[in-house]
Parts: C-alpha cells; sequence; structure tokens
C-alpha cells in the first residue's frame, strides 16, 4: 500500500545527514531539530504555534486536556474513523457521542451532529478523512453555535488546504487545536511514532507544552497535571528532511488518483472518491464504493495480481463494544454502515509510477469482466 524505501532511497542523504547530525550533538530528547522542525512546520502551516508529541493519539488526547474539559463531558466525533479519535475522550473519563458522515465525502454530518448534542457536550472532533477536509466553513458555524470547541483531527490530511468563505487555510489551523500523526505512511511521516498539535491560541499553547512534559511550567514546577509526550529529536531530524518535500509528496498522490479517476471512470460498479470545492485533496488514501460485486471477491482477485487491497473501516465504531449506545437505533448509522459495506481503498503512496496506476486499473476492471 506504500513504498516507504523508495521515497527514502531519493532523500537518503538528507535524512542521513539529519540522523547523524542528531547522534553527534547526542542531544536526543527536545533538542535542536525538534525546536526546528516546530518552527519549519509553523511557517507551512501558517499557524502560530506546533507542539510536537509522540504521536497523533497523544495529541488528540493532550487537546482535549487542555481545554480543561471534566469528567462525563461529551464530545462529537464521526463513526467513520480510527478508533484514535474516539477512544481518547474515554481515557479522560470523558464520552464519545459518535455521529453519521455524508456519503460522499466521508466527513461528518451535522445534522447528524445535532440530534446528538445535549447539555453535556463540549467538543466537535471534525475528522479530514483520507485526505481531504470537512466542510470546516459549516463545522466552524456549527461550533460557534452551541458554543463547542473544535479539534481537527488532520491525521491523514497534512498539507491539504480549506478553501473557506475568508480565506485558504491548512487543515488543521482553523479549530481551536489541530493534531497530526507522523506514523511512517503517513503524508508526512517519520521512521517511528510521532504527532503534533497545532494552535493559533497562545494560551492554549502554553498549556499544551507544559501537558506534553509531565505538567511542568519551569523546572520541577508542575502546574498541571501532565504526561511524558515527547518527539524524539532523531525522528524530528527525519520529518525536517521530509517537511520540505511536502507538497511534492502531495502533488504526486493526487497526480496518481488523477490516473485512477481517468482509468476507472465511467464503471458502474463503482464510484471513485469525491473531489469537495471547498478542499484540496492529499489522498492519503484512495479509496472507492463497490456498488455491485463482492467485495472479498475482489481484494481476493487484486492480490492474486499482486495488487494489495484494504479496507478502512470494515466495522463501525459504534458496533464495537467500548463505543456501543444501547440507546442508539442503527438508522442513527446508515450511512457509516453503508460504507464499511462498501469501501476499498487501492495502493497510494508517492512512488506510484503511471505503469503502476495502469496495471492496478485494468486489475480492477478485470474482475468485473471474469
Amino acid at each position: 500500500m506504500v513504498d516507504l524505501k523508495g521515497q527514502y532511497e531519493k532523500i537518503k542523504s538528507e535524512v542521513d545527514q539529519g540522523i547523524s547530525e542528531v547522534i553527534n550533538q547526542t542531544a536526543f530528547i527536545n533538542g535542536g531539530a525538534v525546536k526546528d522542525f516546530a518552527k519549519e512546520l509553523e511557517a507551512y502551516l501558517g499557524v502560530k504555534h506546533v507542539i510536537p508529541c509522540g504521536n497523533g493519539t497523544d495529541a488528540l488526547q493532550i487537546a482535549l486536556m487542555a481545554l480543561g474539559l471534566e469528567a462525563g463531558d461529551e464530545v462529537i466525533c464521526p463513526d467513520f474513523t480510527f478508533v484514535a479519535t474516539a477512544e481518547v475522550a474515554g481515557v479522560l473519563g470523558l464520552k464519545s457521542v459518535l455521529v453519521d458522515v455524508h456519503p460522499d465525502s466521508f466527513t461528518i454530518d451535522l445534522d447528524s451532529a445535532e440530534k446528538a448534542l445535549s447539555p453535556k457536550t463540549k467538543a466537535i472532533v471534525p475528522v479530514h478523512l483520507f485526505g481531504q477536509c470537512a466542510n470546516m466553513d459549516e463545522v466552524m458555524d456549527f461550533a460557534k453555535k452551541h458554543n463547542l470547541y473544535v479539534i481537527e483531527d488532520t491525521a491523514q490530511a497534512i498539507g491539504a488546504d480549506y478553501k473557506g468563505k475568508t480565506g485558504t487555510f491548512k487543515a488543521g489551523t482553523m479549530g481551536e487545536f489541530g493534531t497530526t500523526s507522523f506514523f511512517p505512511s503517513k503524508n508526512l511521516g517519520c521512521y517511528g511514532d510521532g504527532g503534533a498539535l497545532f494552535t493559533n491560541d497562545d494560551n492554549l499553547a502554553s498549556i499544551a507544552r507544559q501537558i506534553v512534559n509531565h505538567g511542568m511550567g519551569q523546572q520541577y514546577d508542575y502546574e498541571r497535571v501532565g504526561v511524558n509526550s515527547r518527539l524524539d529529536t532523531i525522528q524530528a531530524a527525519i520529518l525536517q528532511a521530509k517537511l520540505p518535500h511536502l507538497d511534492a509528496y502531495n502533488s504526486a498522490r493526487r497526480a496518481a488518483a488523477d490516473a485512477y479517476d481517468q482509468g476507472l471512470s465511467g464503471m458502474e460498479e463503482i464510484t471513485t472518491p469525491y473531489r469537495a470545492p471547498y478542499s484540496t485533496h492529499a489522498f492519503h488514501q484512495y479509496t472507492l464504493k463497490l456498488n455491485k460485486g463482492n467485495r472479498d471477491e475482489l481484494i481476493k482477485h487484486l492480490e492474486s495480481k499482486g495488487v494489495p487491497c484494504k479496507v478502512y473501516y470494515p466495522q463501525p465504531l459504534h458496533q464495537f463494544s467500548a463505543y456501543h449506545d444501547a440507546a442508539r437505533p442503527e438508522s442513527d448509522f446508515k450511512v457509516t454502515n453503508e460504507l464499511c459495506a462498501q469501501v476499498f481503498s487501492l495502493p497510494m503512496h508517492t512512488e506510484l509510477s503511471q505503469d503502476d496506476t495502469n496495471y492496478i486499473v485494468e486489475a480492477v476492471k478485470s474482475f468485473f469482466k471474469s
């Protein structure tokens, strides 16, 4: 599904030099590369503060901690997403309230969110799924109307542009916080775990910086309860080498998506990814809907031809025991239930060639001809 080795070989000298400098300096925790990378990412995103941390899940948790939510408060998030979006609320004694998504963009459905509101609702987490922004104008208006905090889950869409009513903004820079993961397969990924929070709020940034380092303000002065979640200096050096290439990486992904779209156009058996007019698409995944045919058989067929194929996500979060709410009927999650039965993802990464996409397209087509 990804070709990290091919990507590394193109920037090997930059990555190796960065790692070597960290080892020579022996500043393995909170070294210079961490601070420099944060500044460089701030400049790229056009945001005032980037707070690096240990991973993307921690970033979501730290954002909720920094907002000062209390046990029992409710956080709205989409049902169709990776579990990290919902699990962090439970870790903090909050409640994740799952809502349905749009059938085209797969992002949060605010009509569904409206029905899920309660006096305990304090925050909403729009997920910029598969590389495309949620409709943030609508999300921000909804949040303002209901006095909610907004935490953008940007783990799959770093570098995407949101074209809003008041200008163009990078994904993750519009809410109280944006969060991201630097998991190796992400559009901007390191060679281990890593994550970050983004915010334009000076006070929230100060609080988050304390939380990531045991809640410490001045040395050995613990102003609040925190965690130990720091971006490793070696990983920061790797991210420094990759960040200047991020726009090119996303362009390569869009080019591969264009080739898929062209090759698969006109097929009634599948629906190619929707591209919203309000967002560029970073194509973390190229995810289609299967309208006709057996998905398991399609996956077996593709794998027999050497084409990896994955399902993101095969089961709605609300159906897992950890997130099940007996009071919510299945009709509340109609779209998510349908998507989990329909979606499948083709290989998507920076190293896909025209020959690769041609071969994959023909492999998909051949399934429906057999």
